[in-house]
């Protein structure tokens, strides 16, 4: 990722382009030429161009940068009325500017806020292909298209669709305020000050103050931006007029912003001919919170479409379809061979994600990516052995490398040991130590630092297993190495919530999976290994728990970042009598099972 550490000094160049009475500031980087096409820069509220300074400052080798103020904000004139900011007037002023400063070439477009409101207003004008090469969107709905979504989940009112439709109202509350006639004005006046915005942004979204650059006129511009709220928000969302793009769309859905909920961008699919998109845990001004990730994306992005070689993230993001929950993820997945982790994997490309299927026998790794792909999925097959350190570790580059940082890890490779502790030798519990808890440690450390450096979260599940808090005779090692899962899983969520990174322990009962057959028993003869295997696989049979159902476990932990998840009602009854009565537990613990 490109980082920025230092606050950026923009050499901008400013010039007029005026409209039909109305002129425009426009500031600019850099000369454009084949190598160098336009990039034109739209802020919201209540920024101007100097929004755009440290994403300028990433990418202005590469392109010629146009940011302009937009009407009523900066250097631009501010026209009274409200008529004049109808979203017509503003898409025309950004064609204004793209013929002004590229006559010859289409423009690339990043617009943020409602400078992506009225990019979408210029993009579905007819003919806009023509001028305007891509856009990238970043927290600024469709208008028309959010008026639409709202009348679908009224027309059809389940308990989910009115959920949504009143978590969006309830985030859009402020701008009903913005619209009354007086006391926005009189607050933002009275108390809208670059200091005081700065402590807002920095204690909502923890924005870095090097980021900031806000223009002299930013007061009276956070008051004349109310205009735009005025002039379109009821009209188009009472009486919406959705109109379909053919301008390829890059859409990033912050899933942390305190305006929009990301379900509100359900239906973009329906209006884009060719749309990507890409879910971030990030804020509502992604521009100054993470200006490395979006140059990135917008850099990834306008190089495909220029005809460059598409990188994974921006292949990931490609939609053909309705968004699903795992849409553009990248999930790395081990003991993805068998068992729970091959029905975690199929279950999260059923859902949208890219998978990393590794495993000790490659052959079992690849039959589950054959499946994966022969219905349509994106799955990658690796040899991994857990307990080797440096090449879990090198696992790590080489995934990162050719398939980009991973958003959801799931350390699931594991084997068990049963029988007496001390009839145990040296070598099992090692061997089971190593698997079963340093391959956890390993593969969340590794990738974990992975998701720290690129500072967009993730999520990291480890599978422990109801043995770590339900003690048992003859399960003594395997629980330990459990429950050693748990309380590293536990310290690591406290460790990485600062980084928005999530971490779930998993804790199933009984479920009935090949782990069961390939367990040794310590101390016991090789004819009394298989006559105890299929005595406790014959248990396990029994239950009949299969592990399509920890998989959708573990996919709900993902989805709600759970820390702990016992599942099986053995676990679940388990958790609590270990929490509540440990007395109980300890004289359970006494019964032989073998």
């Amino acid at each position: 990722m490109t980082a920025i550490d230092h606050k950026p000094q923009i050499g901008w160049r400013r010039r007029t382009v005026e409209r039909d009475g109305v002129r425009l500031a426009v500031f600019e980087l850099g000369e454009p030429s084949a190598d160098r096409p336009t990039v034109l820069l739209v802020h919201g509220w209540p920024d101007t161009h100097a929004l755009w300074a440290p994403v300028a400052d990433a990418i202005a080798s590469r392109y010629h940068l146009v940011a302009y103020d937009t009407r009523g904000y900066g250097e631009s004139d501010a026209p009274n009325g409200d008529a004049a900011y109808r979203l017509p007037e503003l898409a025309a002023d950004l064609f204004a500017v793209a013929d002004a400063v590229s006559p010859d070439e289409p423009v690339h477009v990043v617009a943020h806020d409602w400078g992506s409101v009225q990019t979408w207003e210029a993009v579905t004008t007819p003919g806009a292909e023509d001028r305007i090469a891509s856009f990238v969107s970043v927290s600024g709905p469709n208008l028309d298209h959010l008026g639409a979504w709202t009348r679908e989940q009224l027309r059809r009112p389940t308990p989910k669709a009115l959920a949504q439709a009143l978590s969006q109202a309830l985030s859009s509350a402020y701008t009903a305020v913005f619209q009354l006639p007086i006391v926005p004005k009189v607050l933002f006046a009275a108390g809208m000050r670059p200091a005081v915005w700065r402590k807002f942004l920095a204690t909502l979204e923890g924005t870095d103050p090097n980021n900031l650059e806000f223009a002299p006129t930013f007061r009276a511009d956070a008051v004349s931006g109310l205009r735009y709220y005025r002039a379109n928000i009821r009209e188009r969302l009472g009486s919406p007029n959705p109109r379909s793009t053919r301008v390829p769309v890059f859409e990033i859905v912050n899933t942390r912003d305190i305006a929009l909920r990301k379900a509100i961008f359900a239906n973009t699919h329906e209006y884009t001919d060719s749309l990507w998109r890409i879910d971030t845990p990030t804020g509502h001004w992604l521009p100054y919170t993470n200006p490395g990730y979006l140059a990135d994306i917008a850099t990834q992005f306008i190089e495909s479409i220029r005809g460059a070689d598409s990188s994974p993230i921006i292949d990931r993001a490609r939609r053909h379809g309705a968004h699903q929950p795992q849409s553009g993820k990248l999930a790395v997945i081990t003991g993805a061979g068998s068992g729970i982790g091959r029905e975690t994997a199929y279950l999260l490309s059923e859902q949208g994600a890219e998978v990393i299927l590794a495993d000790i026998n490659l052959d079992a790794a690849e039959k589950t990516a054959a499946t994966i792909t022969s219905g349509g999925g994106i799955a990658h097959a690796y040899r991994l052995d857990v307990a080797d350190t440096d090449g879990f570790g090198a696992f790590a580059e080489e995934v990162t490398k050719k398939h980009g940082v991973a958003d959801i890890v799931i350390n699931n490779a594991g084997i068990g040991l049963a029988g007496h502790v001390l009839d145990a030798t040296d070598e099992q519990i090692r061997r089971l130590v190593d698997i079963n808890l340093m391959g956890v440690m390993t593969g969340s450390r590794v990738f974990g630092r992975k998701m720290v450096e690129r500072g967009l979260g993730g999520q990291i599940v480890n599978l422990a297993s109801a043995a770590a808090f339900t003690p048992q005779q003859g399960l003594g090692g395997y629980s330990a190495t459990k429950a050693g899962v748990l309380m590293f899983s536990e310290s690591l969520r406290a460790e990485l919530a600062e980084h928005r990174i999530g971490v779930s322990a998993i804790c199933p009962g009984i479920v009935d999976t090949n782990i069961v057959a390939a367990t040794e028993f310590a101390g016991a003869s090789a004819d009394g290994q298989k006559q105890l295997q299929d005595k406790m696989s014959g248990m396990y049979h029994k239950r009949n728990f299969t592990p399509d159902r920890v998989a959708a476990a573990i996919v709900g932990a993902i989805e709600s970042n759970a820390p702990v998840v016992p599942v099986t009602v053995e676990a679940k009854v388990g958790y609590r009598i270990y929490r509540f009565a440990p007395g109980l537990s300890r004289r359970m613990a006494r019964t032989k099972l073998f």
